[in-house]
Order: structure tokens, then C-alpha cells, then sequence
């Protein structure tokens, strides 16, 4: 499995969960799976998803102020309801809801002339389809899923089932090309029972270049690690998804927004650790994006446009312990960048750092930063002090560290 280029560096991605789950303002299918509500109460909200001030080029223009290189928006979620106007069924925006038209279009249109990526999430279970097996959260956690799973499987229905599972995915990858595949739902059954290689051979065959994540059981490109990152950063390519407040689709009452610092700070612990940032907003039922989710976009974009260099054209940083910060390492390996959370009122210090430094800089305002060197002794290299800067930015101060050649350090048992 090949990694597209562009994904590596990308950095940062906007998640958007929308679906008729924000007409309630509930969480999305999980509501009627956990028992919050009735699926028929649920199916209800059907009639509300209006659509009315959805203008996906502004949801591009906001994304791509946030300093986004692609989005990824629930084509479809496990309550089975697309959001385009599917051949398989009726159970779509365009058929059953007042919006009445493919709300896919638009966005992935609106996103290529932004000159972003275009991914789609897609679940592959369907709680709502006659031939998948459903049962609740309480079946599943007293261990009822298997005997209610079992008791309803019949090896025909799963065929149909299949059959209506890759024609899906095969209208949204002819109909909307998406660079990213994000899946979900894969865990109630194995991947042999999915066929999840075959599937990506037939995913492939329709468009060589797609990236898929990691929920193809085994078979997709890249580890997806949720709400934190992750104390060890994983070895291979990853992204982060993670909440503007603490829910993935629009729910009203939630109002605990996370502040721009904290937001910032998991964008830098991301990138600091080779991965990406997936950061989700849940659109209203009319697709209007809330302003305190727009406001942090906006706020992490000014960010980003102020540190770019640090940001993008970078790779994960240097181990911890040389540095108590973050850090990301230009693509030549001959700049280190260090992200300051507090203010630095003193020298900022690094050790084991054996290449010759050329500047310091604070990145956002060019200023110089005077340096030198204590202790040491061959092979050992001392503590780089660097000294603070007469301005820090407001959110997260990031020195560049120019060097005559690339990043050398030492570890206490030779050079690496």
C-alpha cells in the first residue's frame, strides 16, 4: 500500500458530521442505539432536515481560512440515511427530507475549487437496512448481540447486503471521485465476514489514488486514533479526530467549546508526532456552520498563517527529552522548530543537539534570537540555550533553529 503524497503533508483536516441527527440536535445514530430515543421517533427527524442555508462554498472558504488541506464529510452514518440520491433505496436527503437534493455535489465541488482534498466518510454498517442485523447497545453490552446477531443471520441476506454495500460505495466513488475514503463502523463483525481486501480491490479498481483509512480492518492506510493524542506517536502515517466541544454532529445543548489555546496545542502534539489533525464540526440541520465552531476555525488558521514554515514542508520532531516542547524538523532536516505553550521568560534550552546552529529566530515576527552553548565535552554536547523573545505570540510561541547541516543528536550511546 501506497501512501499519497499529499496526505502526509497535509496537516490538517476538517470532519464534518451532518445528517438529520441535527434536527434534534442528538448524538447522530448512537441515540437510538443507546436507547436515548426510538428509531421511529428518531426516522422523524427526516422531515425537519431542511438544507435551507447550506452554501458549501462557504464551508470551504472557512476551511480553507483554518489553514485546511482537506475535508471530510459523513456521506452516510449507521442510521443508513444518505446524503446523496442513492439507486439502492429511498432512504436519502433527496427523497425523504425537505432539503431534496444531492448535498454531495456541491460540497465536493466547492472543495476542488478551494483546492482542497475531498474526503467522504462512509459506515459500513446500515442499521436501518432489512438485511443487516441490528441490536442495541444493552444487547451488545449483556452479550445478547451474538444470540440476536445469530439468530437473525442468514448467509443470503449478507450477500444482498453486500451487494448493497459496495453499490454505494460505488456511486460515490463514480459519482463524486473523493480523494479520501474515512469508513467507520467495521467492528460489529470480522473482517473475513466483510471481505474488507477484496473490497479494497475493488474500491482501487474504480480510482487508483484514494487513501482509506484504517477501519478496512487490516487494509487501509493509516491509524485513526480519536479525542487525544496519543501519548506514543504510532510509527506510520496517522490522524488525529478530535472535537470542537465534545460532540461529533450538532447538538444544541452542548456549549463546552474547547479554548483556541488548547485546540492549537493538540494541532502542534499532532504534527509534533508525525500525524494528522482531523478536526470535526457539526453543521445545524439547515447546514449552517455554528460561529463558535467557525470562530476557533478561524483562530487556528491566523495561527497556522503565522507559523506556516513549522507547520507544512515538516515531518514528526525530534525525540522527547532534547526538548521539553514539541517539535517538528523541516523536510531537509537542517531546521528545527520548537512550539513554546508558556511565554518564554528565560533561555529556552535544548540538549544533545550536536549540529552547529546557524540562527534562531521566533518564526511569527523574524526576530534574532542571541545563543550559545554550555558544557560539554566530546562526544557530549551541552545545553543549547537560546534566549527568549522580546515578543511571544499570544497562543503558541515557535522558534526556528537554522542549522549548517541536518538535525544530529545525541542520545547518551553514540550519534543518531
Amino acid at each position: 500500500m501506497t501512501m499519497q503524497p499529499w496526505f502526509a503533508d497535509a496537516k490538517l483536516g476538517i470532519f464534518v458530521h451532518w445528517g438529520i441527527y441535527a434536527v434534534n440536535g442528538i448524538p447522530e445514530s448512537w441515540s437510538f442505539y443507546n436507547g436515548e430515543i426510538t428509531y421511529e421517533n428518531y426516522m422523524k427527524q427526516l422531515d425537519g432536515f431542511t438544507a435551507s442555508a447550506y452554501d458549501a462554498g462557504e464551508w470551504a472558504r472557512l476551511f480553507k481560512a483554518a489553514g485546511a488541506r482537506y475535508a471530510v464529510l459523513t456521506s452516510k452514518h449507521h442510521d443508513g440515511v444518505a446524503l446523496w440520491e442513492t439507486a439502492e433505496n429511498d432512504l436519502n436527503v433527496v427523497k425523504r427530507t425537505p432539503a431534496g437534493r444531492d448535498l454531495l455535489a456541491p460540497y465536493a465541488q466547492a472543495m476542488r475549487d478551494a483546492g482542497l482534498k475531498v474526503g467522504l466518510y462512509f459506515s459500513h454498517l446500515d442499521w436501518s437496512h432489512p438485511d443487516y442485523p441490528f441490536h442495541s447497545r444493552e444487547e451488545f453490552e449483556s452479550g445478547a448481540a451474538g444470540e440476536v446477531a445469530g439468530a437473525a443471520e442468514d448467509p443470503q441476506a449478507w450477500e444482498r447486503f453486500l451487494k448493497f454495500h459496495r453499490a454505494q460505495l460505488k456511486e460515490i466513488v463514480e459519482g463524486y471521485q473523493p480523494d479520501l475514503l474515512w469508513f467507520d463502523g467495521d467492528w460489529e463483525r470480522p473482517e473475513e465476514q466483510w471481505r474488507m481486501a477484496e473490497l479494497r480491490e475493488q474500491l482501487t479498481a474504480l480510482k487508483a489514488d484514494m487513501v482509506f483509512n484504517s477501519r478496512l480492518l487490516g487494509h487501509g492506510d493509516y491509524a485513526t486514533p480519536e479525542q487525544g493524542a496519543p501519548i506514543t506517536p504510532p510509527e506510520g502515517p496517522w490522524e488525529l479526530c478530535y472535537t470542537v466541544n465534545n460532540s461529533w454532529g450538532f447538538q444544541r445543548n452542548d456549549h463546552d467549546h474547547k479554548p483556541i489555546t488548547l485546540l492549537v496545542r493538540t494541532f502542534v502534539e499532532t504534527i509534533a508526532g508525525g500525524g494528522n489533525l482531523l478536526l470535526d464540526v457539526g453543521p445545524r440541520a439547515d447546514g449552517s456552520i455554528p460561529p463558535e465552531q467557525a470562530s476557533r476555525l478561524e483562530a487556528l488558521g491566523r495561527w497556522i498563517a503565522r507559523n506556516e514554515p513549522a507547520v507544512f514542508g515538516t515531518v514528526r520532531g525530534i525525540p522527547a527529552g532534547h526538548v521539553y516542547a514539541p517539535t517538528t524538523v523541516s523536510a531537509d532536516r537542517r531546521t528545527l522548530y520548537v512550539f513554546c505553550y508558556d511565554p518564554p521568560r528565560e533561555a529556552v534550552t535544548i540538549k544533545g543537539l550536536t549540529s552547529k546552529v546557524k540562527r534562531v529566530t521566533a518564526l511569527a515576527t523574524g526576530e534574532e534570537l542571541t545563543h550559545r552553548r554550555y558544557g560539554g565535552f566530546d562526544p557530549v554536547p551541552g545545553v543549547l540555550a537560546i534566549d527568549a523573545p522580546s515578543v511571544a505570540d499570544p497562543v503558541v510561541t515557535v522558534l526556528a533553529i537554522e542549522l549548517e547541516g541536518e538535525v544530529e543528536l545525541y542520545r547518551g550511546e553514540g550519534r543518531s
